[in-house]
């Protein structure tokens, strides 16, 4: 069944399209401003078939693409990224580890808890930045903007369809 479902996943373009991307990005713009974070969004369709039957999770899909995007590669290690896979209907957050030591699994799951009713409702921009803010909310108290931030924007506020 899992097979199928990433086979006939549907598009990313037709869940989030191109205005509801430049809103995405916009949320992200706007988290950005009130911490010294790095926020990044990817919505993936659907694995390969071969990652499909090779049992490939969504928590290692996500950590595949944390590495291939790089959010890993932030200056204070604060890089934060919003996975969606559209076949499996899931949600993971992977946190770099100046995140890790300092923010519970737990919040990160009531986050994509969120998410996931929002995704339910069929509102999918919605849901994303919802979660995009709460997000941000998180990385703010640990990593609050600071006026002589010199980093700038490390990842792009783009989302990036994989």
């Amino acid at each position: 069944m899992r097979l199928l479902r990433h086979l006939f996943a549907p598009s990313a373009q037709r869940v989030f399209p191109a205005a509801a991307m430049d809103r995405i990005a916009e949320a992200v713009a706007e988290g950005e401003r009130r911490h010294a974070g790095q926020v990044l969004f990817a919505v993936e369709p659907a694995l390969h078939w071969r990652a499909v039957l090779a049992g490939t999770t969504p928590r290692r899909a996500a950590e595949d693409a944390f590495a291939r995007l790089r959010a890993w590669d932030t200056e204070a290690n604060n890089g934060v990224l919003l996975y969606l896979l559209l076949a499996d209907r899931r949600i993971e957050i992977v946190a770099d580890r100046g995140l890790r030591a300092v923010v519970e699994d737990a919040h990160w799951r009531a986050i994509c808890e969120r998410m996931e009713g929002g995704l339910r409702t069929g509102d999918a921009e919605a849901a994303v930045t919802g979660a995009i803010g709460a997000i941000s909310d998180l990385v703010a108290h640990h990593f609050p903007a600071t006026a002589g931030r010199t980093t700038g924007n490390e990842l792009p506020d783009r989302p990036q369809i994989l």
